[in-house]
């Protein structure tokens, strides 16, 4: 099932994710429907948080680099209860999107490698390096488990400059192809 995409400004998009345990109900139905809305939007990843649940799991199917990738030809995974324990490297600029951040796209300064301890869907543990844009892709999803989002990274001057396309995408003033959950005004 395709599921909405909560919007820049909804208030589950900044709070930090709980962990869950092997018992999370459904937890299969949740992941396989966090992997078709994420190719019925054209993303290659997808936070629990940006679908309205504040878990820690994200999804990513990076295959849409494979031919400019190699490492990225056969890249899809589930990260549950992720957590980067180690960044290193030259950081590099290169330009991020977001789907809770519809039709904006700015370059983002990020780390060129981390090791990380996550478990994947059948809950086994996993300690792994990724290095480049797999790690790019990791890290942006994990920041969503944070209650970061890229805008967040960006300089002063371009938060100013963008201010106003966020303050139209938290408002529902934006068109995507894919359903949007914006957050209520009081």
């Amino acid at each position: 099932m395709i599921l909405p995409v909560y919007a820049y400004g909804s208030p589950v998009l900044r709070k930090i994710a709980s962990d869950i345990d092997a018992d999370f109900p459904e937890l299969d139905i949740l992941i396989s429907n966090m992997f078709e809305t994420m190719r019925s939007s054209e993303g290659v990843g997808l936070a629990a948080p940006q679908i309205g649940k504040s878990i820690r799991v994200f999804v990513v199917d990076a295959s849409v680099y494979g031919e400019e990738y190699e490492d990225l030809k056969d890249f899809r995974k589930v990260f549950i209860n992720a957590r980067i324990i180690e960044e290193w490297g030259d950081e590099e600029l290169l330009s991020e999107g977001c789907l809770s951040v519809p039709k904006i796209h700015e370059d983002v300064l990020r780390k060129s490698s981390i090791r990380m301890k996550y478990l994947d869907e059948q809950f086994v543990e996993h300690e792994k390096v990724y290095e480049g844009m797999a790690a790019r892709i990791i890290q942006h999803e994990y920041d969503h488990l944070e209650g970061i989002m890229f805008p967040d990274k960006l300089s002063p001057l371009k938060k100013r400059l963008i201010k106003g396309k966020l303050r139209d995408i938290s408002n529902g003033k934006v068109n995507t192809s894919y359903k949007m959950i914006f957050p209520t005004k009081k």
